[in-house]
């Protein structure tokens, strides 16, 4: 038995998984930021304890966060849950449940489940993107995940794609996750003459209504979105992107997108498979418990 948990800004979800990657358990709770670090930790170590007793055995347990470890440090980075940054959230843990734990940011928890079992199980190189809240990537490698040297491949969020851009959290400006992430395509549109702030999906309503404002709005995230995703394809190449997170549901990101990307990219033609996943929301959680699952440790 395998358990995932993965570490989320409002929640914490954990699963159980048998071998054939089959979820037997599933909880929930929310969360809690606001209170600190060490009450995430405490967190984490209910949630294990709560369904290793669901499950009636010791199990491994991988944990997806939205950072990464330093390779210089041992301690956290880059996560917008900010209490967790510099802490040493693998020791910790594994002190705490006694064992030893594998840790990976959550787009790449996310890669790998749909790259094992998902929307791009049988392509050897995949990217997988994460598009919400914020934007991320993995990359999985004949079904193991490559982090990189220093812990951030596949982070194709926090390149610089437009100088005039809005700053990001993470101290540059102009970063892709502060134009296409779902934030990013609000302020966009609230920026242009949107008279409120909606969500993303609300925008792509507008738009699909005949609103100029958001129709504008959405052209101008499809083109950004094609601009920075040929700079992946130009880089990686891979067999198959898949997409995942909140925006991931916007159809047109498969056709207009799609198109966008083509435009973009260094080539004479744009034929990689651009997919939707296959677990939705449980891909993230169903990777952390996969990450015990693959040939070797990522």
């Amino acid at each position: 038995m395998h358990i995932g948990i993965d570490l989320g800004g409002t929640k914490t979800e954990g699963v159980v998984l048998d071998g054939r990657g089959n979820e037997r358990h599933r909880l929930r709770v929310a969360t809690p930021a606001s209170v600190g670090y060490q009450a995430i930790i405490k967190t984490i170590v209910q949630l294990v304890t709560e369904l290793e007793k669901r499950a009636g055995q010791r199990c491994t347990v991988g944990i997806g966060t939205p950072g990464a470890i330093s390779s210089r440090t041992g301690r956290m980075k880059n996560c917008n849950t900010t209490c967790l940054n510099n802490q040493p959230l693998l020791d910790d843990l594994q002190q705490q449940l006694k064992r030893p734990l594998r840790l990976a940011n959550d787009a790449n928890c996310f890669a790998l489940s749909e790259a094992l079992d998902g929307a791009a199980r049988g392509y050897k190189v995949v990217f997988g993107v994460i598009m919400g809240t914020g934007v991320g990537g993995g990359i999985i490698f004949n079904g193991q995940l490559h982090q990189g040297h220093q812990q951030i491949a596949g982070e194709w969020g926090h390149n610089t794609l437009e100088q005039d851009a809005p700053d990001c959290y993470c101290g540059r400006k102009g970063c892709v996750e502060t134009v296409i992430s779902g934030p990013g395509l609000a302020a966009d549109y609230t920026r242009h003459g949107g008279s409120h702030t909606p969500s993303a999906q609300q925008i792509v309503t507008l738009a699909n209504q005949g609103d100029q404002i958001a129709t504008a709005a959405m052209q101008r995230f499809f083109n950004r979105f094609g601009r920075a995703m040929a700079t992946v394809v130009n880089i990686l190449d891979p067999d198959a992107i898949v997409l995942g997170g909140g925006l991931s549901n916007i159809e047109q990101l498969y056709s207009e997108g799609r198109k966008q990307i083509a435009d973009a990219v260094f080539n004479d033609e744009f034929n990689t498979p651009l997919l939707k996943n296959h677990h939705g929301d449980s891909s993230g959680v169903r990777g952390a418990a996969q990450l015990w699952m693959s040939d070797k440790a990522p």
